[in-house]
């Protein structure tokens, strides 16, 4: 059983290393295996809540503080419950749906997950 990891443009499971390179033999892409290697664990970035616990797609959360919604006269009072949220990269990093609102991108910093 190979130990390569699949092409990353293809995801062919059929690469080979030659010399310090990867091969693809379907697309005939290469790629480096030291930045293969370096690039792995560079995918899981983790969001956490303002106390601390972490955050997953579909976890339903409270809104901490009042958070006024930009060019608009509503507010998200705290204590709001937010059922199925993304998370998405960015500097709001969950998108959601509030009831009464609509689509809204929130600050992991302002909620706590239930």
């Amino acid at each position: 059983m190979s130990t390569l990891p699949p092409c990353p443009n293809c995801n062919s499971e059929y690469t080979y290393e030659d010399g310090l390179m990867l091969i693809c033999p379907e697309c005939a892409h290469e790629w480096s295996a030291a930045a293969s290697a370096h690039t792995a664990g560079d995918d899981d970035k983790v969001i956490k809540d303002a106390v601390g616990n972490t955050l997953q797609d579909g976890d339903t959360i409270t809104v901490i503080k009042d958070l006024k919604v930009k060019g608009s006269s509503l507010v998200v009072k705290v204590g709001t419950k937010v059922k199925g949220i993304r998370l998405v990269d960015g500097d709001h990093d969950i998108d959601c749906k509030i009831d009464g609102i609509g689509a809204m991108k929130l600050k992991s910093e302002f909620v706590r997950k239930v």
